[in-house]
């Protein structure tokens, strides 16, 4: 958990690649990566349920023991704690990390788009802290999902997150270099989400943020390589990628 917390450097940021099963996961860590995160819309779309349904909580336990094989460190989304009770959600955590993981995404968001009120959500984030202190808790505040992009809305809950315990802060949506330097400013370690055609890797290092998190984005990106290669097949046209041998995804198991 040392090591993953000190990859987290303001202007030399993690790029955190995010799995939904054990395959992508083990071909992520042969390509170097050293830390993955998970995805709650790829293991929720995965099992067919919607995404961070509470019915996912298994699931998810599921794949962090299983990436927990690999020689990579692990840090699991579990969306709004898959409950509302902060002894149920610090359970979780501790589930997490007794399977090796070392850190947890929380974030604030609701099933129905509404934020959590911010004294609910620091009760969560306490919970977890006091019964995980090393686990490193990213605190996500969905502000700019659920329609109030107001960076004054974001600051103030990430400024309640960081005095709950939090061990960093994620504002995905946010892309405006003023407002990230405003939440950088905070003083915890920041994690942005990599927007394609807002954002750069190299544009987010300069502004400091110190976490680069590709959330559903590899997943969906999956999605277009597979309906993209069965329709080049029917079409006759090239095929989109090109692909690891059977022998070397037999390899990663």
């Amino acid at each position: 958990m040392d090591e993953f917390r000190a990859l987290h450097v303001p202007g030399s940021p993690l790029l955190l690649p995010n799995a939904w099963e054990f395959g992508v996961g083990a071909f992520l860590a042969t390509q170097g990566f050293r830390a993955l995160g998970t995805t709650s819309l790829g293991v929720s779309a995965a099992a067919g349920e919607p995404d961070g349904a509470p019915s996912t909580r298994d699931a998810t336990v599921a794949l962090a023991r299983r990436l927990a094989r690999l020689d990579v460190l692990v840090s699991v989304d579990i969306a709004d704690g898959f409950s509302a009770d902060p002894a149920a959600v610090a359970d979780l955590a501790a589930e997490l990390a007794d399977a090796s993981a070392v850190g947890v995404n929380l974030e604030d968001g609701r099933a129905d788009g509404s934020l959590a009120p911010v004294d609910v959500q620091v009760a969560l984030v306490e919970a977890v802290k006091d019964r995980v202190p090393e686990l490193f808790l990213n605190a996500r505040t969905d502000t700019h999902w659920s329609g109030d992009r107001a960076i004054e809305t974001a600051e103030e809950r990430v400024n309640a997150y960081a005095a709950a315990g939090a061990d960093g802060v994620f504002v995905p949506g946010l892309a405006d270099p003023g407002d990230v330097e405003r939440i950088v400013a905070a003083g915890l370690p920041v994690n942005l989400l990599f927007l394609p055609g807002k954002v750069t890797f190299a544009g987010l290092a300069e502004l400091g943020v110190a976490r680069v998190s590709l959330g559903s984005l590899p997943y969906r990106m999956a999605l277009q390589a597979a309906a993209g290669t069965a329709l080049a097949v029917r079409d006759g046209g090239e095929l989109p990628l090109s692909p690891p041998s059977y022998a070397d995804v037999v390899a990663l198991l």
